[in-house]
């Protein structure tokens, strides 16, 4: 009796069980249905005659991905905080500085600095942060001299070719942002990661702009995003909660940091988005929560035990919760509400271990199975 068929096949069964049995021969026994959708993907590629120029942006994509998968697995419990910023900015520039000592105070804390590992910003968060807690992911350019002295000849520095795939490395494994002053390319993952968060696409984080003290590169930016922006409806006032603007080092740990005061994790669960605690609001406090935040909700806020999902994937079962129906559309109220819970007097005292990526990736498997 023949297997069923996959969801996502080539089409001839014969070929589709060959794949299977390949699979059979390398000894792979999880994700199985991932792992035989990318082989699918190769062999219906053969099958269009696709251009060896799409051959070949496919196959660095794909090996510079499972390349850098690779390089981020050891440390997946470790959690990580990304610095953007300029490759043109010198090491006697008080960015430079504000840079270094801001990776130096994150890793006092704990945090891994990833960091896209040339010169300038990059490579004052690696040097702030100290060989054994930076990483980075590098851009190959013809003009660049390749990796900053502090990191050269790591084993935790991957090399790409491709300004999308290191985005996505730059951007997936981290749960904290801060973003100095630079040029084309620091807006640009700048931009992307907001646009992220905004969507939805990516879970609230907390993003920092950093300045130093009397900089007015965010205040313009600022300026231009305010009325040129927002000020034509391309965007919601609403939005400029998904980011913060400071120009101390101590203002930006504080922000980090203070997002997972009591802020642990979301997931959503059919139509309900639950959003994991260190502390249980009171029911007065969620009752003022509810009305506050009453724009982008369907019904309250409520308090609640794991559900199903979460108890068949054992997620965080010990983290008290609650739980609303909401618009998924107003990211930048839920990012408020986020705060709002952080600022409750029931919350603890002292911010809290942001979740790793090693987490995050628990909790996406979980959701993929639960919609499979």
């Amino acid at each position: 009796m023949r297997a069923k068929p996959p969801r996502y096949g080539t089409g001839d069964v014969a070929l589709d069980e060959r794949l299977v049995e390949l699979l059979d021969e390398v000894g792979a026994t999880a994700d199985r249905d991932q792992l035989l959708e990318i082989l699918t993907s190769a062999v219906l590629l053969a099958g269009d005659q696709a251009h060896r120029l799409d051959l070949k942006i496919t196959n660095a994509a794909l090996k510079e991905m499972r390349a850098a998968f690779h390089m981020f697995a050891p440390y997946r419990d470790v959690p990580k905080v990304t610095i953007f910023g300029s490759a043109r900015t010198r090491p006697e520039d008080p960015l430079y500085t504000q840079t270094h000592d801001l990776a130096a105070a994150l890793a006092e804390q704990g945090w891994m600095v990833v960091t896209g590992a040339g010169p300038g910003i990059m490579a004052a968060g690696t040097e702030g942060a100290g060989r054994e807690q930076a990483i980075g992911v590098l851009i190959r350019l013809p003009f660049e001299g390749g990796a900053n002295a502090f990191i050269v000849g790591d084993d935790k520095l991957i090399e790409m070719k491709y300004f999308f795939t290191r985005k996505l490395m730059l951007i997936k494994e981290s749960a904290a942002f801060v973003a100095l002053p630079g040029g084309f390319g620091t807006l640009d993952e700048t931009f992307e990661l907001l646009t992220l968060v905004q969507t939805g696409k990516a879970e609230p984080v907390p993003i920092v702009l950093l300045d130093t003290p009397r900089g007015s590169y965010w205040e313009g930016w600022q300026r231009f995003v305010d009325g040129e922006v927002a000020g034509h409806g391309m965007i919601s006032k609403h939005d400029f909660s998904l980011y913060r603007i400071t120009d101390t080092v101590e203002g930006a740990v504080g922000e980090i940091e203070g997002f997972y005061r009591n802020f642990h994790s979301l997931r959503y669960v059919g139509d309900r988005l639950v959003l994991r605690l260190h502390a249980a609001p009171t029911r007065a406090e969620l009752d003022r929560l509810s009305e506050e935040f009453a724009d982008i909700l369907d019904g309250r806020i409520d308090r609640c035990g794991p559900f199903p999902p979460e108890v068949a994937g054992k997620d965080h079962l010990d983290l008290p919760r609650v739980v609303l129906r909401f618009d998924r559309q107003g990211f930048g109220r839920l990012r408020s509400l986020i705060d709002a819970l952080n600022r409750l007097p029931s919350a603890p005292a002292r911010p809290s271990p942001p979740p790793t990526a090693a987490e995050e990736q628990r909790i996406v498997e979980q959701e993929d199975r639960a919609g499979s």
